[in-house]
């Protein structure tokens, strides 16, 4: 893995979470974004244990960013009009994390949740994390 690679770990048995990849991956024309399901042992490596109302992380240049920040940065790296939301990175986090921790605390019950991870297709299966790689 390379410090430049952005990568995505995100709640593999959220309904929601799993949606959030798939658009991040119709927006991602240059496939800059990796991804791992938080309960995968590749992202437990890079990340260690995730706290529990984690649905999407991000790891740029070898940082962490959680909750909106994570957001608002993925949101960054889509193409346009994305990148547009990184505006909201001006409103004071604690409003922002406070936004995010509401929905991340009622995802299950909004959207749902699997009962195993998403397992990427043959043709996105190089944008995944594997253990090999770690």
């Amino acid at each position: 893995m390379h410090s430049s690679d952005l990568i995505v770990l995100f709640d593999g048995e959220c309904n929601l979470c799993n949606r959030t990849v798939q658009f991040i991956i119709k927006r991602d024309p240059k496939a800059r974004f990796r991804f791992g399901a938080l309960q995968w042992a590749a992202s437990r490596s890079l990340l260690g244990d995730p706290a529990p109302n984690s649905t999407v992380v991000l790891i740029e240049n070898d940082r962490v960013y959680r909750e909106s920040a994570a957001t608002l940065r993925i949101c960054r790296h889509l193409r346009f009009p994305w990148p547009l939301l990184s505006i909201f990175i001006f409103v004071p986090r604690p409003i922002r994390d406070a936004i995010y921790r509401w929905i991340a605390n009622n995802r299950y019950r909004w959207f749902g949740k699997r009962n195993e991870c998403m397992a990427p297709t043959a043709e996105l299966a190089h944008r995944f994390l594997t253990n090999d790689e770690i």
